[in-house]
């Protein structure tokens, strides 16, 4: 890793994995893996071009385009596509290696990859948008398909910037194929999807809350500190609310938004929130209304995790890097018991240390991290069933792609419970390290493959 540029977001993600092998019985049991490390850590493939687009009053605009074809051992490269002005190649590998890895535990055939531009959505017109969609798929068209490189959408692309993509890929090959994931219902996009990453988060922590209290304890009656308020934070909340739930808090870019009603945010205000979300709108539109004033209280430039009063599962679900140590200790402080990132990377590395040193201190009490690679793998899981769908011409129900997910997040628990016994043995009475049981489990799958198909020995 000396060798390379200065890339940040990249470095933190190589290094949280890397600390994590070496710091486990799997080099030990199979020196070979160091190798794969090494290999794993450069992406196969790095395409830049440029996007040239044309704004309302005729003048020409340019835009840096990425596509990261990180790794292809299990499968054709799949991960998001990112329009936000943030976006450059350090945030993109980040996000390129922990999907390889996020990939590897859904069980399913797919490799790692993540793409984007740094074009900013806010403040462009409908037209304006469309006609930057064009012109990306314009180049990106040549370097993905259904069988080499599946991109779906992130930041900044929702299935309505899918639909001008997937038209204009269709109109360039002048072919029908699975090449885009979150595609509209009617046209071969699958059930669930939108609601996936938000459902799967919950159906992880499930898992956690019914192993660590041995059965004894659900979501029912837990308070739950969300940040973010795009859809995985939406279907998060709404799921949690389902299984008994009280929702303390959401957030965006501009504040957060945390209840001081007893009932907390209510599956009303989720639709209303989706709603302001939808038309690119920001919190404050609720704070200045007088309709929620007295159900909760707007903290302008704010995260929301020091501002609850008492948490028991929080749920980051907005962007990477948004629970600092210091917050980190904060939650911990107002009895938060179960932390699992709906975001990629959701915590920095000093929060995760925090996490992770008072579970083993804590040996007979809760206090439980899982990592964005394994409990917000479920959004991706979805587009693997979309695929699947799109390869055989099928449609399933929403109970049957529930189900599905459900059955994968289910998994995807139990692997990294398992590998993290194996690997990194917990102390008598202390829960066994998540981070660690899904950084191995999804790294010696993928490098499994690749030993096997050649790409290192």
């Amino acid at each position: 890793m000396s060798n390379l540029p200065s890339e940040p977001e990249f470095e933190q993600a190589y290094k949280e994995l890397a600390s994590t092998l070496e710091n486990s019985t799997l080099f030990e049991k199979n020196p070979e893996f160091k190798k794969a490390l090494q290999v794993a850590a450069i992406p196969e493939r790095v395409i830049q071009f440029r996007v040239t687009w044309e704004n309302d009053k005729g003048e020409v605009q340019v835009n840096r385009g990425f596509r990261v074809q990180f790794n292809s051992a299990l499968g054709p490269y799949k991960g998001g596509l990112r329009f936000h002005p943030t976006v450059n190649l350090s945030v993109l590998k980040f996000l390129g290696f922990e999907q390889i890895f996020k990939n590897a535990l859904t069980g399913l055939s797919m490799g790692g990859g993540k793409g984007g531009a740094d074009f900013d959505p806010k403040g462009k017109s409908d037209n304006e948008i469309r006609k930057f969609c064009v012109s990306f798929m314009r180049e990106l068209n040549k370097h993905i398909g259904a069988d080499t490189d599946v991109p779906a959408g992130d930041i900044g692309v929702s299935p309505r910037e899918i639909g001008w993509m997937f038209g204009a890929y269709r109109a360039e090959k002048n072919k029908w194929e699975g090449v885009l994931t979150g595609k509209g219902g009617t046209w071969g996009g699958s059930l669930i999807r939108p609601e996936a990453t938000g459902y799967g988060v919950v159906y992880y922590v499930q898992h956690m809350i019914n192993y660590a209290s041995g059965g004894k304890e659900s979501f029912k009656g837990k308070r739950v500190a969300i940040s973010g308020s795009g859809n995985v934070a939406q279907y998060a909340a709404l799921k949690a609310i389902e299984l008994g739930a009280t929702i303390i808090s959401l957030s965006d870019s501009k504040g957060a938004l945390i209840a001081t009603d007893e009932k907390g945010i209510t599956p009303d205000l989720v639709n209303v929130i989706a709603e302001l979300k939808v038309k690119r709108k920001q919190l404050t539109e609720l704070a200045e209304s007088s309709e929620y004033k007295q159900k909760f209280k707007y903290i302008d430039g704010a995260r929301p995790w020091v501002h609850c009063d008492k948490v028991d599962v929080a749920l980051p679900c907005a962007t990477q890097n948004e629970v600092s140590g210091e917050e980190a200790q904060k939650l911990i402080e107002l009895g938060a018991k179960y932390i699992a990132e709906g975001s990629n990377m959701g915590c920095t590395q000093e929060a995760i240390d925090t996490f992770e040193k008072v579970r083993k201190e804590k040996k007979g009490e809760a206090i439980w991290y899982a990592p964005g690679k394994a409990a917000n793998a479920g959004g991706v899981a979805v587009s693997g069933l979309e695929m699947a769908q799109n390869s055989q011409r099928l449609k399933w129900t929403s109970e049957e792609v529930d189900d599905k997910l459900k059955g994968i997040m289910k998994n995807c628990f139990e692997n990294c419970l398992s590998t993290a016994k194996e690997y990194v043995p917990p102390a008598e009475g202390e829960l066994p390290s998540l981070v660690a049981g899904g950084n191995i489990a999804g790294f010696s799958k993928v490098a499994a493959a690749m030993r096997d198909q050649g790409d290192w020995w």
